[in-house]
């Protein structure tokens, strides 16, 4: 029975349509960029493989710059799923368990949560660095992806897991990332019923 344990090893970060174009419309935008950079800088730190999409990137630009991408390669797509961008799937090999960030949370993280899901791997959703233009749709999508099987999680929790050990020889490194709480992203009415 799996319990959602993360680990270095097997694992990716997927980081979806952090763009531009949508930055006035995204519930929480700057927030959920700055959550998703800092566990992108973690997974760094550890050794997690970043992948990067975006969304027909010639209609809506490209990743913001504060997402911290650097020369991170980014794969063009027009399908709501991330694996539908060529070159991911090859990407994912040998991959058992997705951390998953980006927008929209109904659509492009819904569709790829459920592609991962049929081929075996486990997903888990950073509820607090993804997002959607409704609020309202961002937490139905959330319930849905956790009726489906994928965990949801946070940066922080999620940072922790990885590390698993604060005599790991990176700790102090990924410790400084978490000094401070990541920013409110309006997740407290999703729990409250």
């Amino acid at each position: 029975m799996s319990v959602g344990r993360l680990a270095v090893r097997g694992s990716v970060l997927l980081l979806c349509d952090m763009q531009e174009k949508f930055r006035p419309n995204i519930v929480h935008f700057s927030n959920i960029v700055s959550n998703a950079a800092r566990l992108l800088q973690a997974c760094r730190i550890l050794g997690v493989t970043p992948v990067a999409t975006e969304q027909y990137p010639k209609g809506l630009g490209p990743t913001v710059p504060e997402l911290g991408l650097g020369d991170l390669r980014t794969f063009s797509k027009t399908t709501f799923s991330m694996l539908g961008a060529p070159g991911v799937e090859q990407e994912l090999a040998g991959v058992q368990r997705a951390l998953l960030c980006g927008i929209e949370t109904q659509a492009c993280i819904a569709c790829t949560t459920f592609d991962l899901l049929e081929r075996g791997i486990e997903v888990h959703v950073v509820a607090d660095a993804v997002s959607s233009r409704s609020q309202v749709d961002r937490l139905f999508a959330l319930a849905r992806l956790r009726q489906s099987g994928a965990y949801l999680t946070t940066v922080e929790g999620a940072v922790l897991q990885l590390v698993q050990d604060a005599a790991h020889p990176r700790f102090k490194e990924v410790q400084k990332l978490l000094a401070h709480p990541s920013p409110d992203t309006g997740l407290l009415s999703f729990f409250e019923r």
